[in-house]
């Protein structure tokens, strides 16, 4: 008993504290909405911010009446001691709630993404048009204008950072080139395009628009890899075998000209064609047959390949609103062109290692403590499957054999769980840690280096490789291992921001995509059980939500926590992860600053058998 009696006090205790000063304030201005005064004329008002852990801000204004319905920024000024809210004053309009324009502008100052038009400083460092290579910029760079160099991208897109060639050469081996775009040959150190560009980081792609890091005439025109014109680039070239065994490495910069621009789609029909044999399907023929070589050996060396439920929104073309979802669907040649990226990065990343040990800027993907599998393992014992969590390696494996005939979808569920189970991937300076491992990658090295012109730490890649073969001069902050480790905190802060947006606004597309449908049934799978709820995800839309059992205002039905299975029993039903359910799915509209997705289930129909029992003693009561 007395065991019994420790365990529970030991469960129990629980370090508290108190605040007895506030050091430093981490205000910022708030965007939210007036909640007007009831009394007439008033001036005194409480505004609500979008952010729910904020307080209720105190605020005056006079223009109560033409502020409400409105997004609104507000800063606060003090905080009394004696007061329930801070006070604070009104900054500024952004317009009506539930615009498009103005959300989306909420969605990007709450999530502190940098978005301002650039300055005239900024563009003031960009190169003065019309502009063409000159004989300086060939000084230290190699003629590669000859080679068959081709882009696959995804459709509409214009910031095209990499190109691909494959070509047999004479002793029978394969040169491979992937080339990226050279952005640090016009992005310099410490100027004010430079900083900027730092600041923000990465690219933060929304639904319908992208808010870019680098000026648009980089981005979409001289950095990009456009096809049948000259450009800039910065080529990563091995000799291989035949076996996709790399003889070679060599790193140059590069003037290529890329034959062609390619979709996804358009490269995997050219692949597949009985009747195209020129230089470029060829050479595309050429890296797809080693991609699949190279994704082979990774996989087999403990790489894990993870399912997220990623959504594309089909746009109206006149009103800019989602009149269609679909998820995405990847072909071949999207693996093709990952591989020949992940082994780029590797490459550099190995390259800029071994030439300047403590200060290489890489990536590390951290593996997550046993226990975060726990909820993993334990789904997949529920459908007697078996989950082996001890390595990368042990988990692919197990993951590729956890097949169910009978449920098909089953695999993907567990990779989509196996996602949740993850670390985050972060930036670090090699001088400033020693584990450098990419548990999701299997890779003991890693880095970013082929999208200099959307993420700000490729830059420094570049900058840090172009050093270690004498294609460009060092500066000072670029050997100070502290100001780099400072900047790492920043780029994955930046990212992790630029991540939280994204989803954001997939949730704001979702919602006006809803609000047109009204109530939809859809098929719907459980990914977790909670203690009052279930929490379901929607192939068909990629949509995830929970599905809560007690309600307002009405009698709350019997609830069964079981978290060894994990399951949930609603009155008579039980619940398990992974069932299929039917749901309903509505716009839940009534908070305008807090719109919701509402989802109910249908099947199984949960019932109380002693419902109007209930009512009854409710009365009497």
């Amino acid at each position: 008993m007395s065991s019994l009696k420790t365990s529970i006090n030991k469960d129990m205790m629980r370090p508290t504290g108190r605040v007895v000063g506030i050091i430093k304030r981490n205000w910022r201005p708030y965007c939210g909405m007036l909640s007007k005064s009831q009394i007439k004329e008033a001036r005194r008002h409480l505004f609500t911010p979008a952010d729910r852990r904020i307080p209720r801000i105190r605020i005056e204004t006079r223009q109560a009446d033409t502020l409400e319905g409105q997004r609104i920024i507000v800063a606060i000024d003090g905080w009394p001691r004696n007061s329930r809210y801070p006070n604070g004053h009104f900054v500024k309009n952004l317009g009506s709630a539930g615009d498009k324009e103005t959300e989306t502008e909420v969605l990007l100052l709450e999530h502190d993404v940098p978005h301002q038009a650039f300055s005239q400083a900024v563009l003031s460092f960009l190169p003065k048009m019309p502009w063409s290579i000159t004989e300086e910029d060939m000084k230290h760079r190699e003629d590669l204008r000859h080679l068959n160099v081709c882009s696959v991208d995804p459709p509409g897109c214009t910031d095209i950072d990499d190109a691909l060639h494959c070509r047999e050469i004479g002793n029978g081996n394969l040169e491979v080139g992937v080339h990226i775009a050279d952005v640090s040959h016009f992005i310099r150190p410490g100027n004010a395009l430079d900083e900027e560009s730092v600041k923000r980081g990465t690219t933060v792609y929304l639904c319908e628009k992208r808010i870019d890091m680098v000026p648009e005439l980089l981005s979409s025109n001289l950095c990009s890899l456009r096809s049948n014109v000259d450009r800039l680039a910065f080529s990563c070239i091995w000799e291989m075998n035949h076996e996709a065994e790399i003889l070679k490495t060599r790193f140059t910069k590069s003037v290529i000209n890329s034959k062609a621009s390619l979709t996804y789609a358009e490269a995997q029909m050219r692949i597949d064609s009985a009747t195209m044999n020129d230089d470029i399907t060829n050479s595309l023929r050429g890296l797809n047959r080693l991609a699949k070589i190279l994704k082979k050996k990774r996989i087999d060396n403990g790489a894990l390949t993870l399912a997220s439920p990623e959504v594309r929104f089909h746009m109206d073309s006149e009103t800019h609103d989602p009149i269609d979802l679909q998820t995405k669907e990847l072909k071949e040649t999207n693996s093709m062109v990952e591989e020949f990226m992940l082994l780029a990065n590797i490459s550099v990343a190995q390259k800029i290692y071994d030439e300047f040990p403590e200060f290489a800027l890489l990536r590390k993907h951290p593996a997550p403590p046993p226990s975060n599998y726990d909820i993993l393992v334990k789904a997949a014992k529920s459908k007697n499957l078996e989950i082996k969590t001890d390595s990368a390696k042990a988990l692919a494996e197990s993951l590729d054999k956890a097949e169910s005939p009978a449920f098909p979808y089953l695999n993907t569920l567990l990779r989509i769980l196996t996602t949740r189970c993850m670390m985050q991937a972060v930036y670090f300076c090699s001088g400033m840690d020693n584990d450098f491992h990419h548990y999701g990658l299997a890779s003991p090295i890693y880095t970013h280096f082929t999208s200099p012109i959307r993420r700000y730490a490729d830059i420094i890649v570049h900058r840090l490789l172009a050093v270690a073969i004498g294609a460009d001069s060092t500066y000072p902050e670029l050997t100070d291992k502290h100001k780099l480790a400072e900047m790492c905190k920043n780029l994955n802060y930046r990212h992790k921001m630029a991540q939280y947006a994204q989803r954001a606004s997939v949730a704001f597309h979702t919602q006006l995509f809803f609000k047109t449908k009204g109530v939809v049934n859809e098929d719907a799978y459980i990914l977790f059980v909670r203690k009052n709820a279930i929490v379901v995800l929607i192939p068909k839309y990629g949509l995830e939500g929970t599905v809560f059992f007690e309600e307002k205002d009405k009698p709350a039905p019997k609830l069964e926590y079981n978290s060894e299975v994990p399951s949930l029993t609603v009155e008579d039903t039980t619940l398990h992860m992974f069932d299929k359910v039917k749901v309903n799915i509505m716009l839940d509209d009534s908070n305008i600053q807090h719109q919701k997705m509402r989802m109910v289930l249908v099947e199984p129909k949960v019932s109380s058998k002693d419902e109007p029992e209930k009512k009854k003693k409710k009365l009497q009561k």
